[in-house]
């Protein structure tokens, strides 16, 4: 059974721009379903990210059925999409149930190393 993670946000179109567009940190978007067995797969590995980068990275995840102006505005046509934003702009695409290295790593290009 899936543990759900508090740090995870769900997203509704009549959210998107307030929890995403106006977040001033870098924000990770999981777009998906609940019947996407991709998506199902990749959902620990957003956890463990939503985990790990709590303190410097805000997650969300809008599901695309019953969210599907953001996706249209988007154009998310496969599922699970996972989009990085910056300071309202979306600066990355991530298509498919890609290994935790592929996600961290297009993070890490945005995050600031000290």
């Amino acid at each position: 059974m899936e543990k759900l993670i508090l740090s995870i946000l769900k997203v509704v179109d009549s959210s998107f721009h307030s929890e995403v567009i106006e977040c001033k940190s870098i924000v990770l978007v999981d777009f998906g379903a609940t019947w996407c067995g991709p998506c199902r797969m990749i959902a620990p590995v957003i956890n463990e990210i939503a985990n790990e980068y709590k303190n410097v990275v805000k997650v969300v995840k809008v599901n695309t059925d019953s969210n599907p102006s953001v996706a249209t505005e988007y154009g998310i046509r496969s599922i699970p999409t996972v989009m990085i934003f910056k300071s309202g702009v979306k600066v990355d695409t991530v298509v498919g149930a890609v290994p935790k290295s592929t996600l961290i790593n297009a993070l890490n290009k945005y995050l600031k190393v000290k």
